[in-house]
């Protein structure tokens, strides 16, 4: 008989990916409202699909790239706090290695253990990696697995890119008599979709996060076709 398998993400590694997914769904999101405004504000002055075309497109780099910068100067500040905390805790286990054992053993017994059974699994887990055992338990760091900034920036450019080619190909394709609805259309149904991915990514209620994100999106169509369309009457 089969030894039944357990392949559950658990701890830090289940958080990681819930974390990716989560930025790779809001970037997706900011993707699709972002360019859906500008195309559509740009379709409020002009039907001309070259002007929409370099709009959209113009859009959709300068964010992707957008993204991408901010993401990699945020994690690398992250990895850089990682590492001089590393440093630091380094520095600590070699000038007072005893008052770090002590340290380790009062934050197990914190999480729940016995004095007894705490200082013992301090001892064991300082014996077999002293450095591994704090940054785990008193950083909540894996030495192994720091943020890796340039993921980041990869990640955010290639989620915003997905997401603001839907409401350029929407905006683009279709005939001129169609191409509002169809856009307008198929930005909110995306909106519906990452608003409830967002939500259950979160554990929470999909209702309030889907009205809000639709709600969102539209406002920023309405808003942006109205200035499109003001400024094409004014013929500027």
């Amino acid at each position: 008989m089969m030894e039944p398998t357990h392949d559950e993400a658990h701890g830090g590694a289940l958080g990681a990916r819930l974390n990716w997914l989560r930025a790779a769904v809001l970037g997706a999101n900011d993707g699709i409202v972002s360019t859906a405004g500008l195309v559509v504000g740009v379709a409020g002055a002009t039907t001309d699909r070259g002007t929409l075309l370099t709009a959209g497109l113009a859009g959709l780099l300068a964010g992707s790239m957008s993204m991408a910068a901010g993401e990699y100067v945020s994690v690398s500040t992250q990895r850089d706090s990682e590492r001089a905390a590393l440093a630091l805790e380094r520095r600590e286990l070699r000038e007072q290695p005893e008052a770090e054992l002590e340290e380790l053993a009062e934050m197990l017994e914190q999480r729940g253990l016995s004095p007894d059974v705490a200082r013992e699994a301090a001892v064991q887990l300082t014996a077999r990696d002293a450095l591994r055992a704090h940054a785990r338990v008193e950083l909540g760091i894996d030495p192994d697995e720091l943020t890796n900034p340039w993921h980041a920036a990869w990640a955010s450019f290639l989620a915003f890119t997905v997401g603001a080619l839907l409401p350029l190909l929407a905006i683009v394709l279709p005939p001129v008599g169609v191409r509002l609805p169809v856009t307008v259309t198929s930005v909110l149904a995306a909106l519906v979709i990452t608003g409830w991915s967002s939500a259950r990514l979160g554990a929470a209620r999909p209702g309030r996060a889907v009205g809000r994100n639709v709600v969102g999106g539209a406002l920023a169509m309405g808003v942006t076709y109205a200035a499109g369309a003001l400024l094409g009457a004014a013929g500027v």
